[in-house]
């Protein structure tokens, strides 16, 4: 078995981060997206807010908000942005118009047949199998979930 023990200054060296290797991880991560998210119009953020939508339209803002782990001040402007692109549209909640619910576009439905390639890719360029990312993304939901306990 493998000497888990860390001195303290090991324990402050970079490579021994676990926030950094989650840092520079999502960076390079998000750097694979890029071009492929470029051929479809949309940055990363609107690309997640897509797929989510994608799931079930219609959501509203918060609902948005609360599956993305994002405020209404960072999701907002990312809607309006996919509202001018003509790919949803923000409709009032006719019994409270506090309420904002989001909806696909004919444009914004048939985005998702252009989008289906992209995790593809992202599998073969990460040079994993199914199993292994599936298993990855399990214990990243699991330390999220710590984290935010």
């Amino acid at each position: 078995m493998p000497n888990t023990n860390i001195t303290s200054d090991q324990a402050l060296m970079l490579e021994n981060q676990l926030c950094f290797a989650l840092y520079s991880t999502s960076l390079a991560m998000t750097k694979l997206y890029k071009p492929l998210l470029a051929k479809l119009g949309l940055t990363y953020p609107q690309y997640v807010v897509m797929l989510v939508l994608w799931e079930q339209d219609g959501l509203m803002v918060s609902e948005i908000g609360e599956r993305l782990f994002l405020d209404s001040g960072t999701l907002t402007p990312l809607l309006k942005r996919l509202e001018a692109s003509g790919l949803v549209t923000r409709v009032r909640d006719a019994g409270d118009e506090r309420r904002v619910h989001i909806k696909l576009t004919a444009q914004g439905r048939a985005l998702k047949a252009k989008a289906k390639p992209i995790p593809g890719c992202i599998a073969a360029q990460a040079q994993c199998d199914i199993p292994e990312l599936l298993a990855l993304n399990q214990q990243l939901k699991t330390l999220r979930q710590r984290l935010s306990a």
